[in-house]
This record gives structure tokens, C-alpha cells and sequence, in this order.
């Protein structure tokens, strides 16, 4: 298997990734922050596999600057690849916690699709934002299946609009306070089993039909015994200057790096 491998990559120009951003505007102590922390999942000796690609709008390379610092500053084993090929390697698969994959409007192969399902059925997580997980592979709807969504539309392109939590208990956006974004406000057709952290709606002003329509944000979901957590901020790595948006993110992928080590969630939480 030919694989362009890079391990623990930094650039000191990085958006200040490996600072955890902490509550907001709910609980700004430090015991509630402390709570939160200890509700989550630790990275600590998780075998994490990155994998990045595809469009380059969506600056994936760059995305290895704002996440790998802060990855191994908590401990995770890292290996990033800017290919697919992994997910067709059974036998490494079989070793992976979590993907963290950023791969836009790319192909797939079959042993690849078939060996990233296999993975996260048995138990590896799946984390990923915006179009590098659910605007990935257009033609493979079990992938799709797996992700819980699929992109359809941004409509007005970036432009500016507010993110609701709606889930304040959950540990990834506890404490975390409504935000606002200067991006693209993702349009999906999305999974009605899964549970919604936060949301945003629409307005008229460039698509009149779907004026009021609320959409999620940030889910988490499962796969056979695999968590999938997924956020669609970050349509360039500046949105992750936003600091709820990157503590969203950061949160989910603790979360979704436990499904070997934890229970499955039992909820059902349908989107309608």
C-alpha cells in the first residue's frame, strides 16, 4: 500500500488550536469548565487517523495546522495521509479509535467505502465539519447513511447568520452560548435519527421558499458501534477563529474517539 504519510505536523503561524476554549457565555468558572472536561472523553493514547484532500476550497492542508497541534497536546497518536488508502488496509483499521477526515467532493473505491464502514461498524468514530465529511462521496448513499447528511446547497454563499444551541446538557455544547457565523449556512439533507446539538434557520433573502427553515448544525449519531459526530462550520479555517465554533468541534471529536472504549448511547432523538 503506497501512502504519503505525515505524523504530528505543526506550523507556529496555526490558529491557537491547542488552546481549549472552555465554556462561554453559560458557565465561565472554572469548576463548571472542569465538569464539562471531565464529562468527555480523553485522547490520550487514541490512535487517530487523519486523512485530508479533495477540493481545495476547503483548505484541508491548512486544517492540519489548526487541529494536529492541539491533538497532540492532548495526548492522541496521530497518522495523517492525503490519500484514501487506509480505509482499504483491514488490518490497520482494526487498530484506528477515530478518522478525522477532510476530503471534499473527492472519489472513493469500493474496498475503501467497504473498509470505512466495516471500521466504524466494529467501533472506530468518525468526526469531521462542512464539506470534507458530508460532501465527500455524492454517489455513495451507505456512506452517506453512515455520516447522517449530505450538502445540497449554501444558498447566498457566505453570508452572515447565528447558530442556536440546543442542546445544553450534552457535554459537547454545554456551557456553550448562542454564536454568531460569517460563512456558508449549510443547507443538507440530513438523517431524522440522530441527536441534534445545534441549529440554525433560514431566512428568505436568497432562497424565499425555505424562509424559516431550521436546520442542524452539529450532530452526533452511531453506526452500528461506531459514534459519528459531524459540525457544518468550517468552510475555511478561519471559521474556526470563532471560538465556539473550534470548542465544537474539538468536543465532538473527544466524544466520537470513545466508541471502543465506551456503551453505544441509547437515545432517539428524530429530527421530525
Amino acid at each position: 500500500m503506497r501512502l504519503n504519510r505525515r505524523r504530528f505536523l505543526f506550523s507556529t503561524g496555526a490558529l491557537a488550536a491547542g488552546t481549549s476554549l472552555g465554556l462561554r457565555a453559560n458557565d465561565n468558572s472554572k469548576s463548571g469548565k472542569l465538569n464539562v472536561i471531565n464529562e468527555l472523553p480523553s485522547l490520550k493514547g487514541r490512535k487517530i487517523l487523519y486523512t485530508y484532500g479533495g477540493w481545495e476550497g476547503h483548505e484541508p492542508v491548512e486544517s492540519l495546522d489548526v487541529f494536529l497541534p492541539w491533538l497532540e497536546k492532548e495526548g492522541a497518536l496521530v497518522e495523517t495521509f492525503n490519500n484514501l488508502e487506509p480505509y482499504a488496509d483491514s488490518a490497520y483499521m482494526s487498530g484506528i479509535d477515530l478518522v478525522i477526515q477532510t476530503f471534499t467532493m473527492a472519489e472513493i473505491s469500493g474496498d475503501q467505502e467497504k473498509g470505512l464502514l466495516k471500521a466504524v461498524k466494529e467501533g472506530c468514530g468518525l468526526a469531521g465539519w462542512h464539506g470534507g465529511l458530508c460532501d465527500s462521496f455524492r454517489q455513495n448513499t451507505e456512506y452517506q447513511f453512515m455520516t447522517g447528511g449530505q450538502w445540497v446547497a449554501h444558498p447566498g454563499g457566505v453570508i452572515d447568520y447565528r447558530v442556536l444551541v440546543t442542546d445544553h446538557e450534552d457535554p459537547v455544547t454545554k456551557g456553550i452560548s448562542d454564536f454568531d457565523m460569517h460563512s456558508e449556512q449549510y443547507y443538507l439533507h440530513v438523517d431524522p435519527n440522530m441527536k441534534v446539538l445545534a441549529t440554525t434557520t433560514f431566512s428568505d433573502k436568497h432562497a424565499e421558499w425555505i424562509g424559516g427553515c431550521t436546520m442542524p448544525v452539529a450532530w452526533k449519531k452511531v453506526y452500528g458501534q461506531g459514534r459519528i459526530f459531524y459540525s457544518s462550520l468550517g468552510h475555511v479555517m478561519k471559521d474556526f477563529k470563532v471560538p465556539e465554533a473550534l470548542e465544537i468541534m474539538q468536543r465532538g471529536i473527544k466524544w466520537a474517539s470513545a466508541s471502543k472504549h465506551a456503551p453505544v448511547e441509547a437515545w432517539k432523538q428524530p429530527v421530525y
